[in-house]
């Protein structure tokens, strides 16, 4: 069995050296003790590449050892603050590729840093609220050190760890971090019940985490049946499930069960899900086309920065900063507009003054495409795009965008057929 090691006594460079590369888990799972660690030693380690997905550490906004550079699927948390200083290199790509990706050494890791719970009566432990690319990446990476958070949760779904497969652990006792956010406002609010009223009861529901996803989540109170297969899940999904409206009973496949590879919680959240129905899997279940495909009732429920008149998503960019990815949103809004129910982009229709709903995308960048996307929603209705030809959707989308910008809308639409 692995002895628990004080972490000054970690000495990084023992497991990755000079041209190296190592990953970390993600949000609420992710070990900041040893990331940290790992910061503080890497300029005399040497030059040595770092792949994380979402983040809270101060330590990851911009100001980086030199040494060290940073790749991720997208600029999410304190991400953004390296894409704005030209500090991030992202990777574009489906969630779904991330485990095949792993798999070809297409991404770092020599050493992968994961935060687990504390162990059994048998030695094993639980990746507990941050299962999805970790699990994936842990059989194709040379040496794993781990923190056992005695708040990690143990969670079930997928095969615990023996003490053994890491080379070091710490120990600690600090509170996972909560999902950041504002209460919904009553644009939120409106959007929300836009949405609710597309989804029918027996859907099995994928949504993103945020205010608006909340808003959504509380708009589904009056809906019975639903079930739940999603990359990331947080208080609401919980707060479905113990008010009956979540019980997965309709589910093509796993049914009774919520389905999920990271959980993003109010501490009381966390402490609440020891009692709840649900299963932590991998990336290379949770975002699998050919899991995806068995879900006849699916519906995505995904938000966006942009969308333009013919129904292209941009998600990812903000004038040229990374402030989002394409994430798991192409892997479900396409099994659900292909072989599921129907998908949903949700957004406010204005941001700072200027509309959401433009005649191209600003950020020329593609993260969803037309076809598979099934309705937009802003504050001000729903345009369901399926079915309708390319003007019929101009027209639908403009008729949700802010009053104020729909007339420059219609001008574009003339000067593209003038």
């Amino acid at each position: 069995m692995t002895a628990t090691r004080r972490l000054s006594e970690i000495d990084f460079s023992e497991y990755v050296g000079p041209g190296g590369g190592l990953w970390w888990g993600q949000g609420g799972a992710e070990p900041e003790p040893l990331v940290n660690a790992f910061l503080d030693q890497v300029d005399r380690i040497g030059e040595v590449r770092a792949f994380c997905g979402l983040t809270w550490n101060e330590r990851l906004a911009g100001n980086l050892p030199d040494a060290v550079s940073v790749v991720s699927y997208g600029g999410l948390g304190r991400l953004r603050g390296l894409s704005r200083h030209g500090l991030l290199d992202v990777v574009p790509c489906h969630y779904s590729s991330i485990p095949r990706m792993f798999a070809r050494q297409q991404l770092p890791n020599d050493l992968g840093l994961l935060q687990v719970s504390p162990p059994d009566v048998d030695g094993t432990v639980s990746l507990g609220i941050g299962v999805d690319y970790v699990a994936d990446a842990i059989p194709h990476t040379g040496t794993l050190i781990a923190e056992i958070n005695h708040r990690m949760p143990q969670t079930l779904g997928t095969e615990r760890i023996p003490l053994s497969a890491f080379a070091a652990v710490i120990e600690s006792d600090r509170p996972l971090h909560e999902l950041p956010g504002r209460t919904p406002d009553d644009v939120d609010q409106r959007i929300a019940a836009h949405v609710a009223s597309l989804v029918e009861d027996g859907d099995t529901i994928q949504i993103g985490v945020g205010t608006l996803p909340d808003a959504v989540l509380q708009a589904l109170s009056g809906h019975s049946d639903l079930g739940v297969h999603s990359g990331m899940i947080t208080d609401g999904v919980l707060t479905l499930i113990e008010k009956g409206v979540v019980t997965g009973a309709r589910k093509e496949i796993d049914p009774g069960l919520v389905v999920t590879g990271a959980a993003l919680h109010t501490t009381a959240g966390y402490d609440r899900l020891g009692a709840m129905p649900i299963e932590f899997r991998p990336a290379s279940y949770t975002h699998a086309p050919v899991v995806l495909s068995r879900l006849e009732s699916l519906v995505s429920i995904n938000s966006a920065i942009e969308v333009d008149l013919l129904g292209q998503v941009g998600a990812e960019l903000a004038r040229g900063v990374h402030i989002g990815a394409v994430g798991g949103q192409v892997d479900f809004s396409r099994a659900a507009a292909l072989t599921g129910a129907r998908s949903i982009i949700a957004l406010r229709s204005e941001v700072r003054g200027e509309s959401t709903i433009v005649p191209s995308l600003h950020s020329g960048v593609v993260t969803t495409s037309r076809v598979d996307v099934d309705a937009v929603v802003t504050e001000h209705g729903a345009a369901v795009l399926a079915g309708c030809t390319v003007a019929e959707r101009a027209r639908r989308l403009i008729a949700v965008a802010a009053p104020e910008h729909r007339e420059r809308l219609e001008r574009s639409l003339g000067e593209e057929t003038s």
